[in-house]
């Protein structure tokens, strides 16, 4: 319970941050640079949450991958609405590039802490 608590903090913190600023809960429906910043306040407050959690010596559960999952497909969900718009999606990719690789180093440690 207290993982989720954890991890429940940034997603409300981004989108409060949403509502206050752009006056609505939908992140696709944002233009190319406010959906960016919603985006790295989301992706930057869960992944601390989830390093943070490293650091105390808890494991990762199965909820916070899917957490993980799910944020990685919003960002595809927008990719792929910028590129039928024929709109810039550089920033984008690179996020996505290095979410893949966080992903993949979470999920590679937390194998290898169970083996061990």
């Amino acid at each position: 319970m207290k993982k989720i608590i954890i991890h429940t903090v940034p997603v409300a913190v981004s989108f409060i941050w949403l509502a206050i600023f752009n006056h609505t809960f939908d992140p696709i429906s944002l233009n190319g640079s406010q959906f960016l910043k919603f985006y790295l306040i989301f992706v930057f407050g869960f992944y601390a949450s989830v390093f943070a959690l490293k650091v105390c010596g808890e494991s990762i559960s199965k909820i916070t991958f899917y957490f993980m999952i799910s944020i990685f497909l919003l960002g595809v969900l927008k990719l792929i609405k910028g590129i039928l718009l024929g709109k810039p999606v550089g920033f984008l990719i690179m996020i996505l590039i290095l979410e893949i690789i966080v992903i993949l180093f979470v999920n590679l440690t937390h194998i290898n802490h169970r083996i061990k």
